[in-house]
């Protein structure tokens, strides 16, 4: 069993509060323990959001439970209508996150059967103590580099494995492979983007992320590879084309890498699409709907490729820079 950063953090985080609490002498010091517990988050952003609301809701709450409990009493009515009272507050403020943490203060408050100033200072105390020790050790995250390029890895080697397997379709018209990879795919790219989601929520002055872009990108591409596989099993039949075509689809699965060359295949696409118009024109219904889904092949296959372009400049370019001022990298 994997124990995650946030468990580690939360048995970290958890005693010293309670400790600080202890060691300034505050009453129902646990509370300070709850409150670091309810503020562990899984990114910098969320922990500095939830700090915010769960401190502006427990201040809130102090106010509340001081007015109503030390105005009408301390009934378990009189806490029912000021939680039907607090609670919309909360929410129209855009705090309501912090509605767990400070109803452990309401509960200490009501549980006190008398409220001072010098109690009200003690759970502020608690509340400082709980938020601040729960946000700075959540300041510490984990580089997401390492699983981020795993997966980065992974999902080239899937898409290189479709890129085949569409090639090997298109010449055979047999389909032995399992699709696997496509599953794969799917689960990698979804994981892959929570993954990243997190990264920039811990990179809150980070403008650009290289990983989120790249992502994003693989994710529209997967969406086209699936179209173009449900057009290659709806060819009838081959086509003179379907050959070239094959060949063009195997050296593009050669190709799948994180720098952009794509410019080179677009032009080489732009060669096949005009050798593919020279062709005679199809004379059968079963010839004609195989040019059909063929042009359809294309079309897709370069708004894919222009998906890489428009990602990065081009490696190309940055290669003919480098020859013409002489310089490597």
């Amino acid at each position: 069993m994997k124990i995650g950063y946030r468990t580690i953090k939360t048995a970290i985080a958890t005693p010293i509060a309670i400790s600080i609490a202890q060691f300034l002498d505050l009453e129902n010091s646990v509370t300070a323990g709850i409150i670091t517990i309810l503020c562990i988050q899984p990114s910098r952003k969320r922990s500095v959001l939830s700090a915010w609301n769960r401190f502006l809701a427990c201040i809130i709450a102090s106010l509340f439970s001081f007015m109503f409990f030390e105005l009408f009493g301390y009934s378990p009515l009189v806490l029912g209508v000021m939680l039907a009272i607090f609670i919309p507050v909360t929410v129209l403020l855009q705090c309501s996150q912090g509605i767990t943490t400070s109803s452990v203060i309401i509960i200490n408050l009501f549980s006190a059967q008398h409220i001072d100033y010098a109690f009200l200072f003690n759970q502020f105390m608690l509340i400082l103590v709980g938020i601040g020790v729960g946000l700075i050790v959540n300041l510490y995250m984990p580089s997401l580099d390492k699983p981020l390029k795993d997966r980065q890895k992974k999902l080239e080697h899937n898409f290189q494995v479709i890129l085949f397997e569409i090639a090997s379709y298109l010449r055979n018209k047999k389909m032995t492979w399992d699709g696997k990879e496509i599953v794969e795919t799917e689960e990698i790219l979804e994981k892959a983007l929570e993954l990243v989601e997190v990264d920039r929520e811990n990179h809150m002055l980070r403008s650009k992320h290289s990983y989120y872009d790249y992502f994003k990108m693989r994710n529209n591409q997967f969406e086209l590879l699936q179209t173009m596989l449900l057009i290659v099993t709806q060819l009838p039949k081959k086509d003179v084309v379907t050959e070239q075509i094959a060949d063009f689809f195997e050296r593009l699965s050669y190709a799948v890498h994180p720098g952009n060359t794509a410019v080179i295949y677009l032009n080489e696409l732009e060669t096949l699409r005009k050798t593919f118009n020279q062709e005679e024109l199809p004379k059968t219904k079963e010839e004609f709907e195989t040019r059909a889904n063929l042009f359809r092949l294309l079309s897709e296959l370069e708004r894919y490729l222009t998906l890489k372009k428009r990602f990065k400049e081009s490696d190309v370019t940055l290669l003919k820079k480098t020859k013409r001022t002489g310089t490597t990298s």
